[in-house]
């Protein structure tokens, strides 16, 4: 019997006169003896040895009650005994599962990864049993990671007990799930609704606002906190780090870190760690580094915030050192910042180091982890094996969505999009939801690929998902229609964001920029200070960039000097590429030298492309020598240099310089990459190639141009035959220059789409001369807009006309 187990525990036994009643008392009915066992019960419990105290629980037939249930389940939730937790409520009696019953077990379910669909049944199966939850049932279940659409349901019934009114915690923990979802609206009409808010009220609204890029909304809410009198706590000075750094505000940052130097009880490694978030995604390394040195206590957080910080910045050497540091103070090496060395690995990129983290990684049994095993996908993407990645992939027992879209970004970042197409399908069949990421990763890939029909089911897809007012979403989306050539629809969308970030800004900036409207660029850019958004390298490169295009010399001059004398921003070698390419576009060649002399980096093959290309335009033939030779000894395997250098000499009438170029070229074993076209008809890809024989269409398309030949000549069009730069006769140069792939792709169009339908046409290079010139007219002939995007921009043809201004 029980009592042989138990130890005697004197006058308690007997209750007393001097005893107060406690809550094991009360919860027995005052039985003594179902009181002193419980009391043993629980002392087992906490002391680990859970075996004993199954035994002395299966020996409680007649006084064991929902304490002694409840206390036994508690223990092998908290030991990870799940199985053995869920055995035991299912073989305890309906009597004795009470609410608590019901929520312990919940609870235990929703700590379990992949279980949280176990918890929500659990839920469900209580209300079937007529248990009815009290406010902290209902909070387990809000916390239970699940989709924002079991939140939603959750909260009619949160009203019907009656809790919004009653419990400050149930609308915290309502509010927190509906901004963990991204359901911003949902949670700020609990927000408004609620009679009574504390800090936690405000600090999940903030972080939800944060979260979504909606930081100015984030900004007024801690006003508004500050001003109702609630003290801040560390969760709070953390929203508002992530505000500052999400609005690039580093004055913001620093006055957040002002009051948390003013504050008494925050001084902890939590908010030093946020501190050290904000400094280092900001690009203020020595700030960084400084307030590093002066924190007495460090966790693994703090070196892996500081590693994370080297690995953005590029500053490998310091990453490895801090990471030799936490191993030499034996910090658990589980613990040790895998995935953040495999980020420096990527980010530099250098698959020896990438390979001897996974070894060490392995030997530790942690390479199938979840945040090891993304991370090892993220890191063999960035260095170009995607085999690997795919190994990584497919050797991940439970794969989360962060999985799905590692290696959905991976085959976007190596080119391989109809991939990338084709495993997002495969993972919302696999039931699982895209988030923000995956959807910016999946737009990305329709937009190189110029597919606008899937781009418009993904905008669908983005807003029945919830996830359109993301300005992550939203900017992905501008980008996708800018780059598909819907300028109008990139403009509207950009209209229509409720909230913008830099990145909006910038991919406005950098639509104009293709399109060759460097006007409506530079005053997108002014609009974008006017608001107060800081610019960052990226803006100044999109700005470069629109000047380029439009050969705006003094314009691209000023925003250079800008960039660095006023925002205090080091230019990269892209900034100097786009600012020798301005200056070489108008014949400012001696400034191209006096650049070059000055940029302090090693000048590369896409600067000499660019000057190459400038000495094209002006017949510069000494230049294009040096810069010819120049890109020969880089030992580029492109044949374009020699391509572009043979046709200075062709032009010239130098047939000689110009074969002896062709002659080096197809000795080195280089090819001239074939100039090839695609265009979207009914939601299919159907691609062209010059003069291409093989396609079914070619009669009809050969006799759709000619129609519209004929009718050019009328309106005086003269093919330009020296864009046919060959030595032979006439009639071959003008039956070369006929049947370019843009314009059998054109043809195509015209003949299988509806009259009046804008036509868009990619094309992997530059077009050259007559055929911009033969678009223009078609354009006006066919009453059409077409659109063509080269290697380089944007042309959009419209009566006659090209956006680009015949500048290109």
């Amino acid at each position: 019997n029980a009592d042989a187990v138990l130890p005697r525990v004197g006058p308690v036994a007997g209750f007393g006169a001097a005893t107060p009643p406690d809550a094991r008392m009360v919860k027995t009915g005052f039985d003594p003896a179902a009181y002193r066992l419980n009391l043993h019960l629980q002392s087992l419990i906490s002391s680990g040895r859970l075996a004993q105290a199954r035994a002395l629980f299966d020996q409680m037939p007649h006084t064991k009650n929902a304490f002694s249930l409840n206390r036994m389940l508690s223990g092998y939730s908290r030991s990870g005994q799940l199985a053995a937790a869920h055995q035991l409520f299912l073989s305890s009696p309906p009597r004795l599962r009470e609410a608590v019953t019901w929520t312990i077990m919940m609870a235990t379910f929703a700590a379990a990864p992949g279980r949280a669909a176990d918890a929500l049944a659990l839920f469900r199966d209580m209300l079937r049993e007529g248990v009815a939850p009290d406010r902290v049932t209902v909070s387990t279940v809000l916390n239970v990671p699940a989709s924002g659409t079991v939140t939603a349901s959750l909260h009619p019934f949160t009203v019907k007990l009656g809790l919004l009114r009653s419990s400050v915690v149930v609308c915290n923990t309502l509010l927190d799930a509906y901004c963990k979802h991204g359901l911003l609206a949902a949670g700020m009409r609990v927000f408004q609704e609620m009679p009574h808010r504390d800090s936690v009220t405000y600090n999940a609204m903030m972080m939800g606002c944060s979260k979504e890029g909606l930081h100015r909304e984030a900004l007024g809410l801690f006003t508004d906190m500050r001003r109702a009198g609630l003290d801040a706590s560390q969760f709070t000075f953390s929203s508002m780090l992530t505000v500052a750094t999400g609005m690039g505000d580093l004055h913001l940052g620093r006055q957040v870190h002002g009051l948390v130097a003013r504050a008494t009880s925050v001084h902890n490694v939590f908010v030093k760690n946020s501190l050290l978030d904000f400094y280092s995604k900001c690009d203020c390394l020595a700030e960084m580094e400084k307030l590093f040195d002066e924190m007495p206590e460090r966790d693994n957080v703090s070196y892996n915030v500081m590693i994370s910080g080297y690995a953005w910045n590029r500053c490998a050497s310091r990453a490895l050192r801090l990471f030799r540091e936490m191993q030499i103070l034996c910090f658990d090496r589980q613990a040790l910042p895998y995935a953040s060395l495999l980020s420096v690995a990527g980010s530099l990129p250098h698959i020896g180091i990438g390979k001897q983290i996974h070894a060490q990684l392995v030997l530790l049994g942690l390479s199938s982890e979840d945040l090891a095993g993304n991370a090892l996908i993220d890191m063999y993407s960035k260095c170009g094996m995607l085999d690997a990645a795919k190994t990584n992939f497919l050797n991940k027992n439970d794969k989360t969505g962060v999985s799905w879209t590692a290696m959905i970004t991976g085959y976007v970042q190596n080119g391989q999009l109809e991939e990338a197409l084709r495993l997002f399908c495969d993972m919302r069949r696999a039931g699982l939801s895209p988030d923000r990421a995956t959807f910016s990763s999946i737009i990305k890939a329709s937009s190189s690929l110029a597919m606008i029909g899937l781009g418009r089911q993904l905008h669908s897809y983005t807003i029945r998902s919830g996830h359109i007012s993301s300005v992550f979403s939203g900017s992905a989306l501008l980008d996708m229609y800018a780059k598909c050539g819907c300028l109008d629809e990139a403009l509207q969308t950009f209209d229509e964001m409720p909230e913008r970030n830099s990145i909006s800004w910038n991919a406005v900036i950098s639509a104009y920029a293709h399109y060759g409207q460097a006007k409506n660029a530079i005053k997108v850019f002014e609009g974008m200070l006017h608001y107060g958004f800081k610019p960052d390298s990226v803006t100044f490169l999109s700005v470069l960039s629109a000047c380029s295009h439009n050969g705006l010399a003094e314009e691209c001059m000023k925003y250079f000097e800008l960039m660095e004398d006023e925002y205090g921003i080091s230019p990269w070698k892209g900034h100097y590429a786009c600012v020798i390419d301005t200056l070489g576009r108008v014949g400012r060649f001696d400034k191209v030298q006096k650049m070059l002399s000055v940029m302090p980096f090693e000048d590369d093959p896409i600067i000499w492309s660019s000057i190459l290309h400038s000495c094209r335009i002006h017949g510069n033939q000494d230049l294009a020598r040096v810069a010819a030779e120049k890109l020969f000894s880089m030992g580029s395997t492109d044949a374009t240099p020699y391509v572009i250098l043979s046709n200075i000499y062709a032009k010239a009438g130098k047939w000689e310089d110009a074969a002896r170029v062709k002659k080096i070229m197809r000795n080195r074993g280089l090819r001239k990459e074939s100039g090839y076209s695609w265009v979207e008809v009914k939601q299919k890809i159907y691609s062209f190639s010059s003069n291409d024989q093989t396609n079914p269409m070619i009669s009809e398309m050969k006799e759709e141009l000619e129609r519209l030949y004929k009718e050019m000549d009328k309106q005086g069009y003269k093919p330009d035959t020296s864009c046919a730069l060959h030595q032979v006769d006439d009639d071959l140069k003008l039956e070369s220059l006929k049947y370019h792939s843009e314009r059998l792709a054109i043809a195509f169009a015209l003949i299988n789409t509806p009259l009046g339908r804008p036509i868009r046409v990619m094309k992997n290079l530059s077009a050259c001369l007559d055929c911009h010139a033969a678009i223009k007219m078609m354009s006006k002939i066919v009453n059409r807009d077409i659109i063509v995007r080269d290697s380089s921009r944007f042309h959009h043809f419209k009566d006659g006309v090209c956006s680009c201004g015949d500048y290109w």
